[in-house]
């Protein structure tokens, strides 16, 4: 057994995971306190990976270059998609909050639409080049054939924000509002807590891990397009499907084990069955376990 190569596809496979949990994070955030699936979250994936490449080809069109510009596009982009995130929920999602649940459903559709036609008018439908903004570092020499300085910097920056998102909902008061929230609206409502603000939050802060993972992806892949945001949206879907939707250490969890599939599956197999090996893999667990892996099944009273 080539163990060098079986170590290779465990890292390419936990870098990719890692990106998808980041954006599996706000779906399952969002669906723990309303019970909406924003199937447009994969389209502020997009829009973020965007206003990245646009700041970062401004800087560097400008003379700078490096980690400081993307840096920079990454604050810029963070703000810009959580302004995003607020307008969406109130425009598309407030408004129907207690229509049908089908309808914001439907809502959620066509704003994905809308957010993807938008930026196909205002940019353009083809690939465009990310700027390399990941030097090459001097100690990874050793470990380059496993890790790339981007698969670092992506491994780095996913920990770093998955404990900073830890730390807010355990210890802040906004984080302790959206746990009441999640955990029951009504009695939230009737202790003081602004429900309509702490949903309100969610989204942004939903939002802001999409655009790190857009941001991260672009420096990663070298080229984004309009499409981008709908087969991440989808991956990062099931991964939170997967992991148990609403449960925040789920969906890291399903967008590891999802990453690590299609890299083992790429692997040994063929890459171009990629897709199927991460559906093949949710449709295995959900029939075992259909509330995901961490997911606990609910019972509702008639």
């Amino acid at each position: 057994m080539d163990y060098q190569y079986l170590l290779e596809l465990f890292c390419g496979g936990v870098v990719k995971g890692s990106l998808y949990a980041l954006i599996a994070l706000g779906y399952t955030m969002v669906y723990g306190i309303i019970q909406l699936i924003n199937f447009a979250h994969g389209e502020i994936y997009m829009i973020g990976a965007f206003v990245a490449f646009i700041v970062a080809g401004i800087l560097t069109f400008s003379g700078y270059s490096g980690l400081s510009v993307l840096l920079l596009a990454a604050i810029v982009s963070v703000l810009y998609v959580a302004a995003y995130g607020f307008t969406l929920e109130k425009i598309a999602y407030r408004p129907l909050r207690h229509a049908p649940r089908l309808s914001p459903l439907i809502s959620a559709i066509g704003a994905s639409i809308f957010l993807t036609n938008y930026v196909q008018l205002v940019q353009t439908p083809d690939f465009l080049p990310f700027p390399e903004l990941i030097p090459e570092f001097e100690f990874m020499a050793d470990i380059s054939s496993l890790l790339s300085s981007a698969d670092l910097v992506i491994l780095v920056v996913t920990a770093l924000t998955m404990i900073a998102l830890t730390v807010l909902i355990k210890f802040t008061r906004i984080g302790k509002a959206m746990r009441a929230t999640q955990q029951d609206m009504i009695m939230a409502r009737l202790v003081g807590i602004n429900v309509d603000r702490v949903i309100s939050w969610t989204f942004i802060i939903g939002s802001i891990l999409a655009a790190i993972a857009g941001v991260l992806i672009g420096s990663r892949s070298g080229q984004i397009n309009a499409a981008i945001g709908f087969m991440a949206g989808i991956k990062a879907f099931t991964a939170a499907v997967l992991g148990g939707i609403g449960n925040i250490p789920g969906a890291v969890l399903g967008g590891l084990l999802l990453g690590i599939a299609e890299t083992f599956g790429a692997g040994y197999i063929s890459s171009a069955y990629e897709d199927v090996f991460a559906f093949a893999l949710l449709v295995i667990v959900l029939t075992l376990r259909p509330a995901g892996l961490l997911g606990k099944a609910t019972k509702q009273k008639v």
